[in-house]
């Protein structure tokens, strides 16, 4: 099986969601060739890969590619996944992800299945499990054309420890063609944030908390977890966070270890985004609210007395610690 993985990076730093499909391919007996696009120096990134098991990273440079471009993503890898023949080709369901791989399947005038929460490669096929219907159930899909290509969601696969070995690198110049939409300018928040897709912790807050300010509280909690902070549909469509916090079937799709809705009533659309995290949180004071069903743990309550009494007793465990 001639497997490719499109592994992710970030100013040179993998995501962890290209480790995760790289450790579970090992685990099933399959060395994919990992692919790295961009300009300049991705070699860091290359040998990380390899830390990680993999024994061959081709590195796709040119200097278009050094701002991401969905046109330019997949117009290089068209041009050098053709040569190859591909049987698989697998990348994280990240927003560059779900933005480039359907122009790369269109490209190859083959199908795709997205944000697939397993895969199974065997001989010269794969098999995966994606959730439809909102996330109420999920569907094993196979595909009767070559090549599969199918994306993985964020911390659905666990990290096992891959032998480490030096990679092959082989390093090409990208054919990037017409890329006819530019990135001129980045403008910055200014703030570092957590990668809500990649976090283990997230805690998030819906309308309940009625001000963009009073996303503080929030904000103070994650800092003592280590978490990322979120925002249901409602609280961005109402002015109090921006969209690279929404979390829903229309936001981000997130699978954390501990997931901590404040102020959310539960609503389908957002438990589409948030259902597969392992534990769920739910602080509500109202005790028919349709998230206590989805919850592990409830607590019936208002957030702005309980949030900060959650804060100060984390305070107080780390101190401890």
């Amino acid at each position: 099986m001639s497997t490719y993985l499109i592994a992710e990076h970030k100013e040179g730093q993998l995501k962890r969601v290209s480790i995760e499909i790289l450790s579970e391919c090992l685990k099933q007996g399959t060395q994919p060739t990992c692919i790295l696009l961009g300009s300049g120096s991705l070699e860091g990134a290359a040998a990380e890969l390899g830390k990680h098991g993999a024994s061959k990273v081709v590195i796709l440079e040119h200097s278009d590619l050094a701002s991401y471009s969905n046109e330019g993503y997949a117009n290089a890898l068209y041009a050098y996944l053709s040569k190859q023949s591909p049987s698989v080709i697998i990348s994280g369901a990240s927003w560059q992800g779900k933005d480039y791989l359907p122009r790369l399947a269109a490209k190859f005038q083959v199908g795709m299945a997205t944000d697939c929460t397993e895969f199974k490669l065997s001989g010269n096929s794969a098999t995966v499990r994606r959730p439809v219907f909102a996330g109420k159930c999920s569907k094993s899909v196979s595909f009767n054309a070559s090549p599969a290509i199918f994306s993985v969601r964020p911390n659905v696969l666990a990290v096992s420890g891959g032998q480490s070995v030096t990679p092959q690198i082989e390093k090409t110049g990208a054919e990037v063609g017409s890329i006819k939409a530019k990135i001129t300018e980045v403008l910055s928040s200014g703030q570092k944030k957590v990668d809500l897709t990649e976090a283990d912790i997230i805690i998030s807050g819906g309308r309940s908390l009625k001000s963009a300010d009073n996303f503080k509280l929030l904000f103070d909690c994650a800092e003592v977890m280590g978490a990322a902070v979120g925002a249901s549909r409602a609280a961005v469509d109402a002015g109090y966070a921006p969209h690279d916090m929404q979390v829903g079937q229309t936001g981000k799709t997130v699978s954390p270890k501990l997931y901590i809705a404040c102020g959310i009533s539960g609503a389908i659309q957002h438990l589409a985004g948030m259902r597969t995290s392992k534990v769920i949180v739910a602080i509500n004071k109202d005790p028919e609210a349709p998230i206590f069903q989805k919850a592990d743990y409830g607590i019936v309550g208002d957030l702005f007395e309980v949030v900060p009494h959650l804060t100060e007793e984390l305070k107080k465990l780390k101190a401890h610690s």
